[in-house]
Protein backbone atom coordinates (compact mmCIF):
# COMPACT_ATOMS: atom_id res chain seq x y z
CA UNK A 1 0.00 0.00 0.00
CA UNK A 2 2.53 2.55 1.04
CA UNK A 3 4.67 1.81 -2.54
CA UNK A 4 1.53 2.42 -4.74
CA UNK A 5 1.18 5.58 -2.44
CA UNK A 6 4.20 6.87 -3.10
CA UNK A 7 3.88 5.92 -6.54
CA UNK A 8 0.44 7.90 -7.14
CA UNK A 9 2.25 11.01 -5.46
CA UNK A 10 5.12 11.06 -7.84
CA UNK A 11 3.55 10.33 -10.92
CA UNK A 12 0.67 12.78 -10.29
CA UNK A 13 3.40 15.27 -9.38
CA UNK A 14 5.20 14.73 -12.57
CA UNK A 15 1.72 14.57 -14.61
CA UNK A 16 0.80 18.25 -12.81
CA UNK A 17 3.91 19.93 -13.90
CA UNK A 18 4.43 18.64 -17.27
CA UNK A 19 0.61 19.77 -18.17
CA UNK A 20 1.30 23.29 -16.38
CA UNK A 21 4.30 23.96 -18.12
CA UNK A 22 3.14 21.85 -21.81
CA UNK A 23 6.62 20.06 -21.90
CA UNK A 24 5.36 17.30 -23.54
CA UNK A 25 3.17 17.21 -26.56
CA UNK A 26 1.46 14.46 -29.23
CA UNK A 27 4.51 13.29 -31.42
CA UNK A 28 7.11 14.84 -29.64
CA UNK A 29 10.56 12.81 -29.82
CA UNK A 30 11.87 13.51 -25.58
CA UNK A 31 15.37 12.80 -25.27
CA UNK A 32 15.83 11.80 -21.46
CA UNK A 33 19.22 12.49 -19.77
CA UNK A 34 20.30 9.53 -17.71
CA UNK A 35 23.45 9.88 -15.44
CA UNK A 36 22.60 6.43 -13.64
CA UNK A 37 21.75 8.69 -10.24
CA UNK A 38 18.71 8.40 -8.48
CA UNK A 39 16.68 11.28 -10.09
CA UNK A 40 17.59 10.34 -13.85
CA UNK A 41 16.27 6.98 -13.66
CA UNK A 42 13.19 8.15 -11.47
CA UNK A 43 12.96 10.69 -14.46
CA UNK A 44 13.06 8.02 -17.10
CA UNK A 45 11.50 5.10 -15.32
CA UNK A 46 7.86 7.66 -14.60
CA UNK A 47 8.45 8.97 -18.25
CA UNK A 48 7.83 5.21 -19.74
CA UNK A 49 5.18 4.31 -17.05
CA UNK A 50 2.81 7.13 -17.90
CA UNK A 51 3.22 6.78 -21.52
CA UNK A 52 1.61 3.59 -21.11
CA UNK A 53 -1.77 5.29 -20.12
CA UNK A 54 -1.59 8.64 -21.94
CA UNK A 55 -4.12 9.48 -25.12
CA UNK A 56 -1.12 10.95 -26.81
CA UNK A 57 1.90 9.03 -28.16
CA UNK A 58 5.60 10.51 -28.02
CA UNK A 59 8.66 8.87 -28.30
CA UNK A 60 11.34 8.46 -25.79
CA UNK A 61 15.12 7.55 -25.47
CA UNK A 62 17.98 7.15 -22.94
CA UNK A 63 20.91 8.86 -23.57
CA UNK A 64 24.31 8.53 -21.15
CA UNK A 65 27.17 10.33 -21.61
CA UNK A 66 30.32 8.91 -20.08
CA UNK A 67 33.91 10.48 -19.45
CA UNK A 68 37.70 9.91 -19.09
CA UNK A 69 37.47 10.62 -15.67
CA UNK A 70 35.45 8.39 -14.80
CA UNK A 71 36.91 4.73 -13.90
CA UNK A 72 35.70 2.21 -16.01
CA UNK A 73 32.77 3.14 -17.29
CA UNK A 74 31.80 0.12 -19.14
CA UNK A 75 30.26 -1.57 -15.44
CA UNK A 76 27.76 1.44 -15.51
CA UNK A 77 27.07 0.63 -19.16
CA UNK A 78 25.65 -2.88 -18.49
CA UNK A 79 23.79 -2.03 -15.58
CA UNK A 80 21.89 0.96 -17.12
CA UNK A 81 21.21 -1.46 -20.08
CA UNK A 82 19.67 -4.17 -18.21
CA UNK A 83 17.75 -1.22 -16.51
CA UNK A 84 16.97 0.45 -20.16
CA UNK A 85 15.31 -2.96 -21.32
CA UNK A 86 13.20 -4.14 -18.46
CA UNK A 87 11.24 -0.56 -18.97
CA UNK A 88 11.49 -0.86 -22.25
CA UNK A 89 13.23 2.17 -23.67
CA UNK A 90 15.26 2.48 -26.55
CA UNK A 91 18.97 3.90 -25.75
CA UNK A 92 22.23 5.37 -26.86
CA UNK A 93 25.36 5.83 -25.20
CA UNK A 94 27.77 8.33 -25.55
CA UNK A 95 31.90 8.99 -24.34
CA UNK A 96 33.65 12.09 -24.72
CA UNK A 97 37.07 12.98 -23.98
CA UNK A 98 37.53 15.90 -21.52
CA UNK A 99 40.29 15.49 -19.62
CA UNK A 100 42.55 14.40 -22.35
CA UNK A 101 41.31 17.53 -24.45
CA UNK A 102 41.52 20.05 -21.36
CA UNK A 103 44.78 22.19 -22.02
CA UNK A 104 43.50 24.56 -19.41
CA UNK A 105 43.86 21.53 -17.02
CA UNK A 106 40.07 22.42 -15.36
CA UNK A 107 38.67 20.11 -13.42
CA UNK A 108 35.08 22.19 -12.00
CA UNK A 109 32.07 21.33 -12.24
CA UNK A 110 31.31 24.43 -14.94
CA UNK A 111 33.73 22.59 -17.52
CA UNK A 112 32.46 18.83 -17.18
CA UNK A 113 28.66 20.26 -17.54
CA UNK A 114 29.52 22.54 -20.55
CA UNK A 115 31.04 19.14 -22.53
CA UNK A 116 28.02 17.28 -21.22
CA UNK A 117 25.66 19.38 -22.45
CA UNK A 118 27.33 19.85 -25.78
CA UNK A 119 27.26 16.21 -26.48
CA UNK A 120 23.65 16.30 -25.27
CA UNK A 121 22.06 19.07 -27.93
CA UNK A 122 24.72 17.48 -30.57
CA UNK A 123 22.93 14.04 -29.73
CA UNK A 124 19.76 15.08 -29.90
CA UNK A 125 20.13 17.01 -33.18
CA UNK A 126 21.84 13.70 -35.08
CA UNK A 127 18.94 11.60 -33.64
CA UNK A 128 15.98 14.16 -34.85
CA UNK A 129 14.95 14.94 -31.24
CA UNK A 130 13.27 18.41 -30.26
CA UNK A 131 13.30 18.19 -26.19
CA UNK A 132 15.73 16.64 -24.18
CA UNK A 133 14.54 15.70 -19.92
CA UNK A 134 16.68 16.58 -17.31
CA UNK A 135 15.90 15.00 -13.74
CA UNK A 136 16.35 18.64 -12.07
CA UNK A 137 14.17 19.04 -8.92
CA UNK A 138 12.82 21.42 -6.43
CA UNK A 139 16.04 21.04 -4.41
CA UNK A 140 18.39 21.82 -7.83
CA UNK A 141 16.50 25.00 -8.27
CA UNK A 142 17.38 26.07 -4.83
CA UNK A 143 20.88 25.07 -4.81
CA UNK A 144 21.15 27.04 -8.45
CA UNK A 145 19.35 30.03 -6.83
CA UNK A 146 22.06 30.54 -4.36
CA UNK A 147 25.19 29.10 -6.01
CA UNK A 148 24.28 32.27 -8.41
CA UNK A 149 23.95 35.04 -5.75
CA UNK A 150 26.88 33.87 -3.98
CA UNK A 151 29.44 32.73 -6.36
CA UNK A 152 28.32 34.81 -9.96
CA UNK A 153 26.39 38.01 -8.18
CA UNK A 154 23.68 37.29 -9.96
CA UNK A 155 19.77 35.88 -9.85
CA UNK A 156 18.84 33.49 -12.18
CA UNK A 157 17.65 29.83 -11.33
CA UNK A 158 16.67 26.82 -13.88
CA UNK A 159 13.45 26.97 -15.81
CA UNK A 160 10.80 23.94 -15.84
CA UNK A 161 11.05 24.58 -19.87
CA UNK A 162 14.00 26.19 -21.74
CA UNK A 163 14.09 26.92 -25.08
CA UNK A 164 17.52 27.08 -26.57
CA UNK A 165 18.62 27.71 -30.37
CA UNK A 166 16.07 29.91 -31.25
CA UNK A 167 13.42 26.86 -30.22
CA UNK A 168 15.59 23.91 -31.86
CA UNK A 169 15.74 21.96 -28.57
CA UNK A 170 13.52 22.46 -25.96
CA UNK A 171 15.19 21.26 -22.31
CA UNK A 172 11.99 20.15 -20.12
CA UNK A 173 12.62 19.13 -16.14
CA UNK A 174 9.46 17.04 -15.41
CA UNK A 175 10.45 16.45 -11.65
CA UNK A 176 10.71 20.53 -11.00
CA UNK A 177 7.97 19.79 -8.09
CA UNK A 178 9.50 17.20 -5.83
CA UNK A 179 11.72 17.68 -3.57
CA UNK A 180 14.92 15.19 -3.18
CA UNK A 181 13.61 13.77 -0.76
CA UNK A 182 10.22 12.37 -2.57
CA UNK A 183 12.33 11.38 -5.18
CA UNK A 184 14.39 9.24 -2.92
CA UNK A 185 11.23 6.99 -1.72
CA UNK A 186 10.18 6.30 -4.58
CA UNK A 187 13.61 5.08 -5.98
CA UNK A 188 13.91 2.89 -2.46
CA UNK A 189 9.74 1.90 -2.96
CA UNK A 190 10.60 0.35 -6.37
CA UNK A 191 14.01 -0.74 -5.95
CA UNK A 192 15.62 0.79 -8.45
CA UNK A 193 19.12 0.65 -8.01
CA UNK A 194 21.29 4.01 -8.67
CA UNK A 195 24.67 4.09 -10.05
CA UNK A 196 27.22 5.65 -7.63
CA UNK A 197 28.89 8.68 -9.07
CA UNK A 198 32.78 8.27 -10.11
CA UNK A 199 32.86 12.07 -10.36
CA UNK A 200 36.91 12.62 -8.50
CA UNK A 201 34.54 16.19 -7.30
CA UNK A 202 31.63 14.43 -6.07
CA UNK A 203 31.79 15.73 -2.78
CA UNK A 204 33.63 18.79 -2.72
CA UNK A 205 32.06 20.69 -5.06
CA UNK A 206 30.23 24.02 -4.64
CA UNK A 207 27.25 22.18 -5.11
CA UNK A 208 27.71 20.20 -1.91
CA UNK A 209 28.49 22.98 -0.11
CA UNK A 210 25.19 24.59 -0.80
CA UNK A 211 23.82 21.34 -0.27
CA UNK A 212 24.82 21.42 3.23
CA UNK A 213 24.45 24.85 4.54
CA UNK A 214 20.31 24.45 3.21
CA UNK A 215 20.09 21.25 5.12
CA UNK A 216 21.20 23.13 7.71
CA UNK A 217 19.03 26.18 7.21
CA UNK A 218 15.86 24.17 7.12
CA UNK A 219 15.67 22.38 9.85
CA UNK A 220 15.76 26.48 11.61
CA UNK A 221 12.62 26.53 8.81
CA UNK A 222 11.09 24.08 6.75
CA UNK A 223 9.66 26.90 4.52
CA UNK A 224 13.25 27.91 3.78
CA UNK A 225 13.41 25.92 -0.09
CA UNK A 226 10.23 27.29 -1.21
CA UNK A 227 10.98 31.14 0.16
CA UNK A 228 14.10 30.75 -1.67
CA UNK A 229 12.11 30.23 -5.07
CA UNK A 230 9.38 32.68 -4.33
CA UNK A 231 11.88 35.33 -3.69
CA UNK A 232 13.00 36.21 -7.20
CA UNK A 233 9.22 36.82 -7.65
CA UNK A 234 9.00 39.32 -5.02
CA UNK A 235 11.42 41.99 -5.34
CA UNK A 236 10.70 45.07 -3.19
CA UNK A 237 11.93 47.73 -5.33
CA UNK A 238 12.01 50.28 -2.61
CA UNK A 239 14.44 48.81 -0.57
CA UNK A 240 17.24 47.96 -3.54
CA UNK A 241 20.13 50.41 -4.27
CA UNK A 242 22.60 51.28 -6.26
CA UNK A 243 25.12 49.12 -5.82
CA UNK A 244 28.07 50.68 -8.47
CA UNK A 245 29.68 52.34 -5.70
CA UNK A 246 29.91 49.42 -3.27
CA UNK A 247 30.72 46.88 -6.68
CA UNK A 248 34.03 49.26 -7.34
Amino acid sequence: MKRKKIEHFIIKKVGTAINQYSMICEGDKVLVAVSGGKDSLALLNVLQERKKHLPIDYTLKAVHISTDYENNPHINKRKLIEFFESIGCEYVFKEIAIAKTNKLKREDCFWCSWNRRKTLFETADELGFTKIAFGHHKDDIVETILMNMIWNGELSGINPVQSLFRGKIIVIRPLVLLEEKDIRDYVESIKLVAIKSRCPRNYDSKRAVIKEIIQRLVKENPDIKTNIIKAPHRIKSDYLFDITDLAG
